[in-house]
């Protein structure tokens, strides 16, 4: 089939590399290239990178929506269907119409779960123990489009946002290959989403990693899991900041966010219900170390409150 590819982080790259095994991949679009750090050097997105190496077609358009120009494009390259991974901007439905088959979503949820920017992420945070994607049929709306396939991914105990991200873009190019098969065949499912079924996985702001000392020593780990790649988890210590690197279960109980103990392995900190060790720490304005080296250079006590 002839097939565009519309996506910008890692999370699309297994898809491009999937379809360019199978199909005509005669377009690939990304977000246009950022500026990052502290130079705010430009920085192109995985997906654009991946697009030049392998010698595909790349777009980067800064709008879509009366872009006509860009539509032009899309109309004159024939397509059968297109796919988005993670691009990043809701499509207009004059875009939506141009490919014969309309556009498909590689969404990593169970729709109508998780629906937005950060669906790995909230999975994690609210404890879920199954995952997966969605080949999704996309609509101008919020991931509410009808469910074409699905791929299921029992959450692990370990896993965080960055390795659920890498096993579902993996998940993800196998399902969207298995979708186009059906499509081309004409054996597509397509099933309409239970809307009242339906929750938000919205993007992250900072606050969204501060540890809530009052939740449970469970609740703190999976949100821990869930921020590991941004914001990170923080809490605060005599009214600085303190980034918490790594942190486990631990035995025992005691105030939300009391110190409970100290020891080589870590510090152990009280939550609502159980508690947590610290392993790896960062103080405000300071390099990273270990939660045992941090209450030894800064002099913390049993019994202070972090939080």
């Amino acid at each position: 089939m002839r097939v565009a590819l519309f996506g910008s982080p890692e999370f699309a790259v297994p898809s491009l590399k999937a379809l360019l095994e199978r199909h005509e991949v005669a377009l690939v679009v990304t977000q246009p290239d950022k500026p990052v750090g502290r130079g705010m050097k430009l920085q192109s997105p995985a997906t654009a990178v991946a697009a030049k190496v392998f010698g595909v077609r790349l777009e980067q358009p800064a709008k879509l929506r009366k872009n006509e120009a860009f539509h032009d494009l899309i109309r004159e390259l024939d397509l059968d269907v297109a796919v988005t991974a993670a691009y990043g901007k809701i499509l207009p439905q004059s875009l939506l119409d141009i490919p014969k088959h309309g556009f498909l979503n590689v969404h990593a949820s169970l729709l109508p779960k998780y629906r937005g920017a950060a669906p790995i992420q909230w999975t994690l945070i609210n404890g879920e123990v199954e995952t997966g994607v969605s080949i999704m049929q996309t609509e101008a709306g919020l991931d509410t489009g009808p469910v074409r396939l699905v791929k299921r991914h029992k959450v692990k105990p370990h896993d965080t946002a960055e390795s659920l991200f890498y096993l579902l873009a993996e998940l993800g190019a196998e399902a969207i290959v298995e979708a186009l098969e059906a499509l081309e065949a004409g054996t597509l499912p397509s099933e309409l989403q239970d809307d009242s079924q339906a929750t938000h996985a919205p993007m992250f702001t900072k606050d969204d990693g501060r540890v809530r000392w009052d939740e449970t020593d469970q609740s703190v780990l999976n949100r821990y899991r869930g921020v590991i790649a941004w914001p990170g988890s923080w809490t605060t210590h005599r009214g600085k900041t303190l980034k918490v690197h790594r942190l486990e279960l631990a035995e025992g109980g005691g105030e939300p966010g009391e110190v409970l103990a100290i020891s080589p392995e870590g510090v152990t900190v009280g939550a609502g219900e159980g508690a947590l060790l610290l392993k790896t720490v960062q103080p405000q304005n300071k390099a990273r170390m270990s939660a045992s080296d941090w209450a030894s250079g800064y002099g913390v006590k049993v019994g202070e409150r972090l939080g």
